[in-house]
């Protein structure tokens, strides 16, 4: 191309354009590198005007492609020049340039495909409505049209495509445009395509996804109605997996979805060939809602006890995965069996067996309690479970002793070294000071008082007891692990008795000072402040409370001692 006229066209000059034109007529037909003509420079820029004059000079420039197999009419789409393209478009109809217009790019698209993936809908209705055949081209990531605008959303243009019973609708891996709907809950469309092209429904994507499938995954309560009004037996398919529709839903947890499923479909299945039920994928994939869903759903009774080809039950799993609201949502069934034996004669309690790392977790040990209590024939042998998995935590924490006793010392000893600093100095700095007159010099003036005798007292106490801490943690550093199994436990009552005696110390001492003026004052901060030892041990504490008023006398804490 001439480098006058790529200015010319670049700029949107149409007086030089003309001029170079009328000397050469055959300059209009040059090319750049990557194939671009004059009109196509133009287009990229959106020089309507310049467009307008050049196709009146040379019309055959409306057929033209580039290297990307562009028209100047997908150029202009593709950049988004509406107006632009709209006139174009018009043009190449007036001169019968039909294959212009359904002239597709290197990657298979067409200009209907960039209109509806750049979200031009009024300019795709326009391209459908000048040539219809543009809805039956696919590109080469196996997208049509259609499917292009389910994706987007796109109502309007998707109710024209389906006006032309042509229309392509297949779409990227192995999927169709009523996939797209219902990915999109967009329940018009997906009602039309029911409507036109009923076959979609049993279309399965490369994953085996039926959009059946995809509206028990997304839990679209609308789709699965809109499908099944229209076809009720499709809510008796299963992918090619043989995964049933009960099973896709539990996967998720989409409790709501699989309740519609079953209005239409009251006898869904719910297993698979090899005996894994809905049950057991919601039980796996800890959808605990979907599991009390089942559990209180009279139709899905008999699900409760099926075995998969493990001979498990979804007890086994719920043990397996160490999930106590699973495994309490399982037990309250009254026809739960707890005593079904495995391929391999385990009960669902030794399946703690193969989670014995988890020994030492809160979970862990409820769900053995909740196991004990569910099948007490079987004590023996959960608690030489119990045994075993205290041995081996034993065993690991031994041959850790180092790493376990730096941590445990060095933490213990950080504390214990601060209330010593702290009630130390208190001893020195005593509320209310020292006396000066005669016979009292150098004595406390608060000596004879109840509350800083009481302080002193607690502050000496907590003083000592953080000294005798701080001296077993040093000793500790002999590394010995009997030395931590067996004085660990007093270092913890030692400390916190030290805790107590400081907030009772600080308390009181404010007391003392605090009293003879702001009495009421005085008196409620104290209270604050001595109860801080109990709320913090209720604190720290919580997660076993709890588990000890949910089991009540089921409760065992013996391995909890090492949590």
């Amino acid at each position: 191309m001439d480098r006058r006229l790529l200015r010319a066209a670049t700029s949107g000059d149409s007086v030089s354009m003309k001029a170079m034109a009328s000397q050469d007529p055959s300059i209009l037909l040059g090319t750049t590198p990557s194939g671009n003509t004059c009109l196509h420079i133009s287009s990229i820029h959106g020089h309507q005007e310049f467009c307008k004059d050049v196709i009146t000079l040379e019309e055959s420039l409306l057929s033209k492609y580039n290297l990307e197999q562009e028209t100047p009419l997908v150029t202009a789409v593709t950049l988004g020049h509406v107006s632009l393209a709209s006139f174009l478009l018009r043009r190449c109809c007036q001169l019968g340039l039909r294959p212009a217009i359904l002239q597709q790019d290197r990657y298979g698209c067409n200009a209907l495909h960039h209109a509806i993936c750049n979200g031009h809908q009024d300019l795709a209705l326009e391209l459908i409505a000048a040539e219809p055949a543009l809805s039956q081209g696919v590109n080469k990531c196996n997208e049509s049209s259609m499917f292009v605008a389910a994706m987007r959303d796109f109502t309007n243009v998707a109710d024209k495509l389906l006006e032309n019973e042509f229309s392509a609708h297949v779409g990227q891996f192995g999927r169709n445009a009523l996939h797209a709907a219902v990915r999109n809950g967009n329940s018009e469309i997906a009602k039309r395509m029911m409507e036109k092209h009923p076959g979609l429904a049993r279309e399965a994507g490369k994953d085996t996804s039926t959009p059946m499938t995809l509206a028990m995954l997304f839990g679209s309560i609308h789709m699965v109605r809109v499908i099944l009004e229209h076809d009720s037996s499709l809510g008796y398919e299963t992918s090619g997996l043989g995964v049933p529709l009960l099973e896709s839903a539990a996967y998720r947890g989409q409790v709501d979805a699989a309740r519609e499923l079953l209005k239409y479909c009251p006898d869904a299945p719910y297993r698979r060939a090899d005996g894994w039920t809905c049950l057991h994928s919601a039980v796996w994939y800890d959808q605990a809602e979907f599991v009390e869903f089942i559990v209180k759903k009279p139709q899905l009774r008999n699900v409760i006890n099926m075995q998969d080809s493990k001979g498990k039950t979804a007890l086994h799993y719920a043990v397996q995965k160490c999930n106590p609201k699973i495994v309490v949502a399982l037990l309250s069934h009254k026809d739960i069996n707890a005593t079904v034996i495995d391929n391999n004669a385990g009960t669902a309690a030794w399946e703690l067996l193969g989670i014995k790392s988890h020994a030492k977790t809160l979970n862990w040990n409820e769900v053995r309690m909740l196991m004990l209590k569910a099948d007490p024939r079987d004590a023996a042998s959960i608690y030489n479970l119990h045994d075993e998995a205290k041995q081996q935590a034993i065993n690991a924490s031994r041959n850790d002793a180092k790493s376990l006793t730096q941590t445990y010392t060095s933490n213990t000893s950080l504390v214990a070294t601060l209330i010593a600093t702290i009630t130390f100095a208190a001893a020195f700095t005593l509320p209310g000071g020292y006396g000066s007159g005669a016979g009292n010099e150098g004595l406390p003036i608060m000596s004879k008082k109840f509350p800083f005798q009481a302080f002193l007292i607690s502050d000496i106490l907590a003083m000592c007891s953080s000294f005798v801490v701080a001296f077993i943690c040093i000793i500790a550093r002999w590394e010995d692990y009997e030395f931590l199994i067996y004085y660990r436990s007093f270092t913890k009552k030692l400390m916190w008795f030290a805790y107590v005696a400081t907030t009772t110390a600080f308390s009181t001492g404010l007391y003392t000072v605090l009293a003879p003026r702001l009495h009421w004052l005085a008196i409620a901060t104290c209270i604050v402040v001595a109860l801080l030892p109990i709320l913090t041990k209720l604190l720290g504490e919580w997660p076993v409370l709890k588990l000890r008023f949910r089991l009540g006398k089921t409760y065992k804490s013996d391995l909890l001692e090492m949590v």
